[in-house]
């Protein structure tokens, strides 16, 4: 399945029906009165959030949609039919924004959470409604009001407890594929994985979480460069951080501060947010080259840990320290 997370998309919601201008014909009424019925409203454009899709392709078929207008009213004051809602699912994490003004319109980052971001017109008024002492026969009714037309900006972040970050080829897919269910593309060459991986880590009885492997950061991606600047986006949701550093990295301190800078550069606030590190592929070293890391900075001051997806030393113990933040945070949303 390609993976989309940013589209532009038009929407328009319907035009209000008029209102009708009739009057009574029945026999043995001569002076029947006016009786036009009022327009049908038009058809909001109604977002659904829904937790089963995971991509905003479809969204690159079709870029414009329409709700039906309403109906015009009709004679013995019946009402015209409302027009009928367009209504569009997106995956959960949708953020929503007016793509002129870059206004926030919506976050839909619950399942099932629903908003009307274009209501429709609303039905004119039938010559019944305008009948007046004054003006016994009326014969003007009410245009509807026009629908709501927009042009929005649709932006994807993934909805994952953990992300993953770190240059390319240093193990992210590998860690992934071996803690859950995923099965990314993993290969040895830079910039293996082209899209953002989700996987679900199962600690124990309720005690799982989701992990999302972010495509491999390079220095200056922050401004544009390489393919991690594309997905930076999905690691603001996140509620812990892992920077994963190559253990056979001839600078690993300055790997760390390099992630950690382009990270501060795209947004701030994510330095805020809790973090491990870990050195990955220890099993690609020597064992005097491990006992050297271990008894370097990154571990020793910078709290890095060892690990290999591949032997599964370490990995135990890293989601249980992972396990904790999650927890605690999905606490205090709780208590809120």
């Amino acid at each position: 399945m390609t993976f989309v997370d940013l589209v532009t998309i038009h929407v328009s919601s319907g035009n209000g029906g008029k209102g009708h201008v009739s009057f009574r014909r029945e026999k043995f009424v001569p002076m029947g009165g006016p009786d036009g019925g009022n327009g049908g409203n038009g058809g909001d454009v109604v977002f659904i959030a829904n937790r089963q899709l995971g991509t905003l392709l479809d969204f690159t078929y079709k870029r414009k949609y329409k709700a039906e207008d309403g109906a015009e009213g009709g004679k013995n004051r019946r009402t015209g039919k409302s027009g009928a809602d367009v209504i569009i699912q997106v995956p959960c994490g949708t953020v929503i924004r007016d793509k002129q003004t870059q206004e926030q319109l919506a976050d839909l980052d619950v399942d099932g959470q629903t908003i009307v971001l274009a209501k429709g017109g609303y039905g004119g008024r039938g010559n019944s409604e305008f009948a007046t002492a004054v003006n016994q026969a009326p014969r003007h009714a009410e245009p509807g009001t026009p629908g709501q037309e927009f042009t929005l900006e649709l932006e994807l972040k993934l909805l994952a407890d953990v992300g993953l970050v770190g240059f390319p080829n240093v193990g992210k897919s590998t860690l992934i594929s071996a803690v859950s269910a995923a099965k990314p593309k993993i290969a040895d060459y830079h910039f293996t994985t082209l899209v953002p991986n989700l996987g679900i880590v199962r600690l124990g009885e309720g005690r799982s979480f989701t992990m999302a492997d972010i495509p491999g950061l390079i220095e200056g991606a922050s401004e544009g460069r390489g393919l991690g600047h594309q997905f930076l986006r999905h690691i603001e949701r996140t509620a812990v951080l892992v920077y994963v550093i190559d253990a056979a990295s001839e600078h690993p301190e300055q790997d760390l501060v390099t992630l950690k800078t382009e990270l501060h550069k795209y947004d701030t606030t994510l330095s805020s947010k809790p973090s491990i590190v870990v050195c990955s592929r220890i099993d690609m070293l020597t064992e005097e080259e491990q006992q050297a890391l271990e008894h370097s900075a990154i571990v020793q001051s910078m709290g890095g840990r060892l690990i290999s997806a591949v032997t599964g030393q370490g990995i135990r113990e890293l989601l249980e320290v992972l396990w904790q933040p999650i927890h605690q945070q999905r606490a205090q949303t709780e208590q809120t």
